[in-house]
């Protein structure tokens, strides 16, 4: 029976307590990326850039940010938009009163921008927003008419309701920076992602180096579990910069730092690369001594 039947009563993955996507929520037509990495590693800014990148090679790009505090697309939108959760409360959670313009924002060079949000501290499920906001995206037709999604994920939590997007993604980027917790956050992903891949057609694409200068213990560590890099952005202060002028690298001016145009050219590169195709990666995530044994300096 596929994984997608209404009729399938098997749970989403061993010793799991979350119920299968709805098939009416699946998305079909768009290239669907999930991004995911530890806390504070630089999703948003990755995935906006991204998103940028993907819209500067002729692409409809949305991009959905899952976090409660819906700064996934303010690079982009230049303030932060009400969540789909605040939209849906306003209207008493009658979908049917809204329209695609109460939730759904243009920001810069076309990338349309959706926050789902999340529900209030310890009272409900990421899984359940990240579902309320395709359902709507689908009813107002919107998934039609569009080439890439971007899922921007909160941080490392990798529990069934904010792994709930890679329900919906066709690949699933890591994003990590050269160090022991961005690491070890990126094994515990990969090991969420491999569970997922078991019942949903997503599966690794890979890992995007940030914030740093070499990428050793990145590649070390891929090689021991079988993942690859597909792009390495460093530590560069231009990123810092455009992030507190509310804009992506695409709008920056600074011609005289060279840090500007190599930062570009690196997520139009991987723009290419992921609209290209890119095989999938089956990784045997380390179990958590292992991992920090691996890592671990005598």
């Amino acid at each position: 029976m596929s994984a997608f039947s209404k009729d399938d009563n098997h749970l989403d993955g061993e010793g799991s307590v979350q119920v299968q996507l709805d098939p009416d929520l699946r998305i079909d037509g768009a290239k669907v990326f999930a991004v995911y990495g530890k806390g504070g590693i630089g999703k948003s800014t990755t995935s906006s850039n991204l998103s940028v990148a993907f819209s500067k090679l002729g692409k409809r790009v949305l991009q959905i940010g899952c976090d409660p505090k819906h700064d996934s697309t303010f690079t982009l939108t230049k303030c932060l938009v009400p969540t789909v959760i605040d939209i849906l409360e306003s209207v008493n959670f009658h979908a049917e009163e809204l329209r695609p313009s109460d939730y759904v924002y243009e920001g810069y060079n076309g990338v349309m921008c959706v926050e789902a949000g999340g529900p209030p501290a310890g009272t409900g499920c990421g899984g359940y927003v990240v579902g309320q906001t395709v359902k709507l995206l689908k009813q107002h037709h919107l998934l039609e008419d569009t080439d890439v999604v971007i899922f921007d994920v909160l941080g490392d939590v990798v529990c069934g309701g904010f792994a709930a997007p890679l329900q919906h993604a066709e690949r699933a980027l890591i994003v990590t920076a050269n160090d022991f917790d961005s690491i070890f956050a990126m094994n515990r992903i990969a090991a969420a992602i491999v569970a997922k891949a078991k019942h949903y057609k997503v599966r690794i694409g890979g890992v995007i180096a940030n914030r740093s200068v070499n990428t050793d213990e990145i590649d070390r560590f891929n090689a021991a579990i079988g993942l690859k890099r597909l792009a390495h952005l460093p530590d560069l202060d231009i990123i810092r910069r455009s992030r507190l002028k509310k804009s992506t690298l695409f709008e920056m001016v600074e011609s005289d730092d060279p840090g500007l145009e190599l930062a570009k050219q690196q997520y139009l590169q991987l723009a290419e690369r992921l609209w290209a195709g890119v095989e999938p990666l089956t990784a045997q995530p380390m179990r958590d001594r292992d991992i920090f044994d691996f890592l671990g300096f005598d």
